[in-house]
């Protein structure tokens, strides 16, 4: 069973290296996913992830070190309880949802019935089972997506691999296909995922990797690399002007949102009780980590959203 608590990783990857003719794309990359955790692997576009993914499942031959997913390179055959959803989505567009369902699910060695139960159950969970009999090609994108991600689920696939599974998606849609990743994630299996919605990384991940230029920029615990890129930051939803103050750098701001840096050893609470002073409206005020968003522009000079 893949994701068995032991001390084995499910994926460990050692020594990578990858050139396509003169360019190298991944230089002696190593790290290690472990059972039962979700796992973000992160960086701008070009720096390595989807290549990683792609050497990891036997897409591309690595031109040097190993990947193994539970202790051997990946096979199809020998490792059946995998779920892989990649960032270019691709269906049988001109058959039927249901068709298509039950076809991946008797691939991935369930029966018939239970395929096709299977994913009359799904479709109900996300919205769609009225479109059970309409050709995919008459879906919305979004809509598409959602059956690709049933078809990454189905047979409870121990090990998840999802690269951008919320990619384009509405906050309600995103917020229904997080639920069902919780929920296989709850129910013991391993997850990485690959997203630009640092928001979700930070709820999710128990372990990041951050890539740049194909060599590891950062790897550990989400609040470990928070902390290896700045000290205490302040989150303010307000009204009004931010009066500037040696007790802190502003980060970002928005209209009615501000990130704060603080200076060292500034308490937080002198800060809160300035603010009030200057008149500064606030309708929360929360001190925690540098968010992801500021690490991810720290170390690619972008935003996510723009990476």
């Amino acid at each position: 069973m893949m994701g068995a608590m032991t001390d084995t990783p499910v994926i460990d990857v050692r020594n990578f290296h990858m050139r396509f003719g003169a360019k190298t794309v991944i230089d002696d990359l190593s790290f290690d996913v472990r059972p039962g955790e979700t796992f973000g692997l992160l960086g701008s576009n070009g720096s390595g992830k989807t290549t990683t993914l792609r050497a990891l499942l036997g897409i591309y031959r690595p031109t040097g070190g190993s990947l193994l997913i539970d202790g051997r390179p990946y096979d199809p055959a020998t490792h059946p309880s995998l779920g892989y959803l990649p960032e270019e989505r691709g269906l049988y567009k001109r058959e039927k949802v249901l068709d298509v369902m039950s076809y991946f699910g008797r691939l991935k060695g369930m029966t018939g019935s239970d395929a096709t139960s299977w994913s009359m159950r799904f479709l109900e969970s996300v919205g769609l089972a009225d479109h059970a009999k309409t050709r995919l090609d008459k879906l919305s994108g979004g809509q598409q997506q959602k059956v690709q991600l049933g078809v990454t689920v189905m047979n409870n696939p121990r090990l998840l691999i999802l690269d951008e599974p919320t990619k384009g998606f509405d906050p309600v849609n995103r917020r229904l296909l997080l639920n069902v990743i919780e929920e296989h994630r709850r129910a013991g299996a391993t997850v990485v995922i690959i997203t630009h919605q640092m928001e979700e990384v930070e709820r999710l991940c128990d372990r990041i990797l951050l890539l740049k230029d194909g060599r590891a920029e950062a790897y550990g615990t989400v609040e470990d690399v928070q902390d290896s890129y700045g000290g205490r930051t302040i989150r303010l939803r307000l009204s009004g002007p931010l009066p500037a103050s040696p007790n802190y750098t502003v980060l970002h701001q928005e209209t009615n949102f501000a990130e704060l840096e603080l200076a060292d050893g500034v308490d937080p609470d002198d800060v809160l009780r300035d603010l009030l002073a200057s008149g500064v409206s606030l309708r929360s005020f929360d001190s925690t980590r540098l968010s992801l968003d500021e690490v991810f522009l720290r170390v690619y000079g972008t935003t996510p959203q723009e990476a």
